[in-house]
């Protein structure tokens, strides 16, 4: 009976898996004519790009270097822009000449040209370095296209390109994610041959920022914590003393050490990526700053008995609780700029949760005897 009910089963299984299959490998495939039905046109040559979901498709004439190209997004919201550009001064934004696309408020598709002298860009209007005509856009089914006719000058029949989506805001484009998609949405591309290449423009970058939000989110955003909690409640503990002083200057040093590392390597992000993150800059300048006083509030520490002590220790409390706050908030600032995947903001928020159930069973436990 099993038997016969397996043999009967498994056609089907095997119908179905087949079925599948195809559909998979569509998803990753293009075909010049996939937009006939759009614009009468076959294009000679398509790419489909590994990030974004986005497919690429060019006609080159070398007698004019004229090229006809169409940029399509796929599993496109109504609320992005989306945008393929070309920058021949390298692999990234800034400098790029951009062909700009979004679904308006009223409903209509706008296209149009847009030079990005900056990170600051809004994507405005205005005329690019070569000469572009029909430019036209379309969204349905989810998807938009682009499509425009290009007039190259030599120097860009093999150049850099980049693709990009992002957010709208009361019909003005505003900055798109970081996350490794947005920054892996790059590389170059030959007009003439079909030759494209991606990446080589943000996997060192991407690196770097990662290595940049560790460091921090260890150092200012856990161990200085733990240090404030080491000095504040094991010093009523007499077995803990001296002990709890050296563990408590040491988790803060160590933390100031390793703070000032992820602090040079954003200083450097910034200075390689052009991008000022102003809220998430001034408040890492602050904390490098207030770190500093507190290492050398520790050299300068009165003796418990001296006359300068409480003063002293109301300095040294105020900075170090202001450090603590000023970390914190500025983890959540980066993991929001970074935009990784959601579990290392959940992980970071749960170690936080840990050490304040930590610190109030401390709390509890050491009631009347700790001193603010």
């Amino acid at each position: 009976m099993a038997r016969n009910w397996l043999g009967t089963l498994l056609p089907y299984v095997l119908l179905t898996l087949v079925s599948i299959t195809p559909t998979q490998s569509q998803a990753q495939t293009c075909s010049p004519n996939d937009l006939v039905s759009r614009t009468n046109q076959v294009y000679t040559t398509c790419n489909v790009f590994p990030s974004l979901n986005s497919y690429f498709y060019w006609s080159f004439f070398p007698s004019t270097n004229v090229t006809n190209i169409a940029f399509r997004k796929s599993s496109a919201s109504a609320s992005n822009w989306v945008a393929w550009a070309i920058n021949p001064t390298g692999k990234k934004m800034a400098g790029s000449q951009a062909i700009v696309a979004f679904r308006h408020s009223n409903g209509s598709v706008l296209a149009y040209t847009s030079p990005v002298a900056g990170y600051g860009t809004k994507l405005e209007e205005g005329s690019l370095s070569f000469g572009v005509t029909d430019v036209t856009a379309e969204f349905s089914g989810g998807e938009m296209v682009v499509f425009a006719t290009l007039s190259l000058t030599g120097g860009l029949l093999s150049t850099n390109h980049l693709w990009q989506e992002g957010p709208v805001t009361g019909d003005v484009p505003q900055a798109h994610s970081f996350g490794a998609a947005n920054l892996g949405a790059v590389g170059t591309i030959d007009f003439q041959t079909g030759a494209t290449s991606v990446g080589g423009g943000s996997g060192s970058n991407t690196k770097k920022k990662n290595v940049h939000g560790v460091l921090n989110a260890v150092s200012w955003g856990v161990l200085m914590p733990m240090g404030a909690m080491v000095a504040r409640y094991l010093k009523v503990f007499q077995v803990a003393n001296p002990a709890w002083f050296y563990l408590h200057a040491g988790t803060q040093t160590m933390a100031y050490g390793v703070g000032v590392a992820g602090w040079a390597t954003g200083i450097s992000l910034g200075k390689d990526s052009g991008i000022t993150r102003t809220k998430h800059r001034d408040i890492g300048i602050a904390l490098f700053a207030l770190g500093t006083l507190q290492l050398f509030a520790l050299l300068l520490r009165p003796k418990p008995d001296h006359k300068l002590r409480f003063y002293w220790n109301i300095y040294h409390h105020t900075i170090g609780y202001t450090v603590i706050v000023l970390s914190i908030v500025n983890v959540y600032e980066g993991l929001d700029i970074l935009d990784p995947e959601k579990k290392w903001k959940r992980i970071y928020t749960g170690t936080l949760i840990f050490l304040g159930a930590v610190a109030l069973t401390l709390l509890l436990y050491t009631f009347g005897s700790v001193t603010f």
